[in-house]
């Protein structure tokens, strides 16, 4: 008796969350598989380059991560050269800018980030409450599919800087915070993108991020 042959299983979009000594890489990682994603966490540029997209995590200060970043700096700024998604979280989305003014001493420069979306971090100062810590909502700005289905939704954040993209049209999404700031930002082409937020502690609104991304390098 012959038996019909099973489908063939539909291949994972494949992102590799990156080891740079910073982030949440574990409840990063379950995220993304929980959105359909085959992960793998490395420091490999190899494994950047073979990915489908790549994730840029982070929790704590900018001149810390820079600094663990900075031995795969250029290899961070190849990927936005190919074209290959670059999807940074949090702290992960505030290096991608130019510069900070976190981590500055009185006669130094700001801190420089990647550059990969021209544009600087400032602290909070219109009297809120600092680190803004909490769900708050995302009025989406431009058009981009890491939001699609997400505009009036809530997110999860904590920070105490924010970031100002010197193109206007960097902005994504932004977020009332007694001061409107941007909480998703992208570059011109679209490729390199970050959310203020963290989407892995943000329900089911972080989830549908995080499914969009992945998505999007499928597509790739």
């Amino acid at each position: 008796m012959s038996t019909m042959p099973s489908p063939p299983e539909e291949e994972l979009a494949s992102v590799v969350v990156v080891d740079y000594g910073l982030g949440n890489l574990r409840s990063v990682t379950r995220g993304l598989e929980r959105a359909g994603a085959a992960v793998e966490i490395a420091d490999d540029p190899e494994a950047f380059e073979a990915a489908d997209g790549v994730v840029l995590p982070g929790v704590g200060a900018f001149r810390e991560g820079v600094e663990n970043a900075d031995s795969i700096r250029e290899d961070l700024a190849a990927i936005a050269e190919r074209g290959q998604p670059l999807f940074g979280i949090c702290l992960g989305m505030q290096m991608l800018l130019t510069s900070s003014e976190e981590g500055e001493t009185d006669g130094d420069a700001a801190v420089e980030g990647l550059d990969l979306i021209p544009g600087t971090n400032v602290r909070f100062d219109s009297g809120q409450k600092v680190p803004h810590m909490g769900w708050n909502e995302l009025a989406v700005e431009r058009e981009h599919p890491l939001v699609e289905g997400i505009d009036g939704q809530y997110a999860y954040f904590v920070h105490s800087y924010y970031a100002v993209p010197d193109a206007a049209n960097a902005t994504v999404a932004s977020t009332d915070y007694e001061q409107e700031f941007p909480s998703i930002i992208a570059n011109e082409d679209g490729t390199v993108f970050g959310t203020q937020f963290h989407p892995e502690k943000s329900g089911e609104t972080g989830l549908r991020i995080l499914r969009n991304f992945v998505d999007i390098c499928a597509e790739d």
